[in-house]
């Protein structure tokens, strides 16, 4: 007559291959890149949907990241843009160590030279310098090949008598190249200065984030500031301010809503009206450049 443990035994293995089976019929491998959820809202919808309304939610209007080429494919005439200072990079000023295997890497990940692409485009048939920022590349810090890519764009701008088109989004100035990346918010803030001196239109558009020296300085220069919805726009963090006033601060604060309510922002444009804006607001603003 078998002992009782070893019934139990026998049972306990039934069990568990009957477990295991009925695992392998119940698993469903799901993509990676199948469905896009949400980070605010915690929708979820398909990954062709998201992409193909330029990533935004579908469900509360989140507006995710855009790489540089994908923010120039839904903004500028197809295949018109000439880029400025394509292979200027960043040295290492201060000798700020694994900040130049750094460099290294993130160019190599990301097929950006900088945080930064300038050049000469068309927006429905309008000219103009745009500058578009990449958040992937040290969260589109500025440093100094970004400060003097942008202040090439506008005496370029300038010269040519043409509008400025900028895409901020950035964590501020560079922090490995010291007083180096401080300097470029006196330098780009100059350009942009006789830029608005000889007659020109500048137009800006935040991004997320648009924070520090880069919001501090040409980014918020604009003639014309336009917002993407909801996005974190301000200079130093909300901790930082609250622990310095002792106050807390309003929950939609540094939000692209609270800064138009405030007058810092002058409109809220959601992405897919933004070519359609641009356009207009250089139609309106401009006279065909002569070349």
């Amino acid at each position: 007559m078998p002992k009782l443990e070893d019934l139990f035994k026998v049972v306990k293995s039934r069990m568990s291959e009957d477990e295991e089976k009925s695992e392998k019929k119940s698993t469903v491998k799901i993509p990676d890149d199948l469905l896009f959820k949400c980070p605010r809202c915690g929708g979820v919808m398909f990954m062709d949907d998201f992409t193909g309304a330029s990533k935004v939610c579908g469900s509360c209007g989140y507006h995710a990241r855009l790489t540089v080429e994908e923010r120039l494919r839904i903004t500028i005439d197809e295949g018109s843009l000439t880029e400025y200072d394509a292979n200027l990079i960043s040295g290492d000023p201060i000798g700020f160590e694994g900040y130049p295997e750094k460099l290294r890497e993130l160019r190599e990940k990301t097929g950006l030279k900088d945080a930064v692409v300038t050049g000469e485009c068309r927006i429905r048939n309008k000219p103009c310098v745009i500058a578009v920022m990449d958040t992937r590349f040290m969260m589109a810090s500025m440093g100094s090949a970004v400060g003097e890519k942008i202040a090439r764009a506008f005496e370029r701008a300038t010269e040519k008598g043409l509008p400025v088109v900028l895409f901020a989004a950035s964590g501020g100035a560079r922090m490995q190249e010291g007083i180096v990346s401080l300097m470029q918010m006196a330098k780009t803030s100059a350009a942009v200065a006789r830029h608005s001196d000889a007659g020109l239109l500048y137009i800006t558009v935040l991004t997320d984030p648009t924070t520090g020296g880069v919001n501090a300085s040409f980014a918020s220069l604009g003639d014309i500031i336009i917002a993407e919805p909801k996005v974190l726009i301000g200079f130093a963090g909300r901790r930082v301010i609250e622990d310095t006033i002792k106050q807390r601060l309003p929950d939609d604060f540094q939000s692209a809503e609270f800064l138009l309510e405030h007058g810092f922002v002058d409109m809220i444009v959601p992405r897919k009206n933004i070519r359609r804006t641009l356009s207009r607001l250089i139609r309106l603003h401009t006279k065909e450049a002569v070349r």
